[in-house]
């Protein structure tokens, strides 16, 4: 079985019918970039991304791997998508390397802002990170610049247009590099009607050019700094996901799941019995 293959039918994102399952690991506690519509914070109860009830140790991390396998054997997946970012840390990789030690049949997936990604991608190859998504908001840096404040790139603060510019830079060398060593690429983008709507198409395009093999549209949740703003409807996200499948395979049913979900994707969630020993706060975000 190919590894393309073999990704289609373990990966609830990557069948078009899901029926296994996947957990999310939270196990990163800050982030390096300033999202105007990211509001992180931990809650039990808020099912949207960038959300988890707990920040876990790696010990933790397996610990819960190893109960939710219990409770749901259909899981092929082990993810980890925040609730900050990665590569902004080591918890994510050495979480990774202890799930290829203990369950190495489980597709390891891993979600990153990709600010770091074209620096530490050896590391994730070593690994032997099976799919890598990448959230991918414009490519052009002054249409990003209203979607992103700031970056915390190697100890200094950049903002505005060249804090994108140095951002969409590593988003796209990352994923050239990722793609070249064989990485399944999944890109996301939020939808912001009044910012990137007419951007998706180039987007889409770029991000196949660079070796993206699935796109993702996200509507957004306004709230944060874009709280203002109105969230797309459903005509105008399959109007931009036509737009983007002259380019690119669009990925059609993103449940927004949480940093912490846990379960089969729109038919079993079980994240509330996994997490029910991890319920403390511990540690809070930073964006660096």
């Amino acid at each position: 079985m190919s590894d393309r293959t073999r990704i289609s039918k373990l990966h609830p994102c990557f069948d078009k019918v899901p029926n296994k399952g996947r957990i999310h690991l939270p196990v990163c506690p800050g982030c390096n970039i300033e999202c105007n519509f990211c509001d992180r914070k931990l809650s039990s109860y808020e099912e949207r991304p960038g959300v988890s009830a707990s920040i876990l140790t790696p010990e933790e991390a397996i610990q819960t791997l190893e109960r939710a396998l219990q409770l749901c054997p259909q899981i092929t997946v082990a993810g980890i998508a925040g609730p900050g970012d990665t590569l902004a840390s080591d918890q994510a990789i050495e979480t990774f390397q202890r799930i290829k030690e203990k369950h190495p049949e489980l597709l390891k997936c891993m979600s990153t802002n990709g600010l770091l990604l074209y620096e530490r991608a050896e590391e994730l190859i070593l690994l032997g990170i099976d799919t890598l998504t990448v959230t991918v908001n414009a490519v052009d840096p002054k249409i990003l610049s209203k979607i992103v404040s700031r970056i915390r790139y190697h100890g200094r603060t950049y903002e505005g247009v060249e804090a994108a510019a140095i951002l969409i830079w590593n988003q796209l060398a990352g994923i050239r590099k990722m793609a070249a060593a064989g990485v399944t690429i999944k890109v996301n983008t939020v939808l912001i009607s009044e910012i990137n709507r007419d951007h998706i198409a180039e987007i889409a395009k770029t991000v196949k050019e660079a070796g993206a093999s699935v796109y993702n549209i996200i509507p957004l949740i306004p709230q944060y700094k874009l709280a203002h703003l109105r969230e797309p409807g459903c005509v105008e996200i399959d109007s931009a996901r036509r737009e983007a499948e002259e380019y690119i395979d669009v990925f059609r049913h993103c449940a927004r799941c949480r940093a912490d979900a846990v379960g089969i994707p729109g038919k079993l969630e079980i994240g509330s019995q996994v997490y029910t020993q991890q319920l403390y706060l511990r540690e809070t975000f930073s964006h660096g």
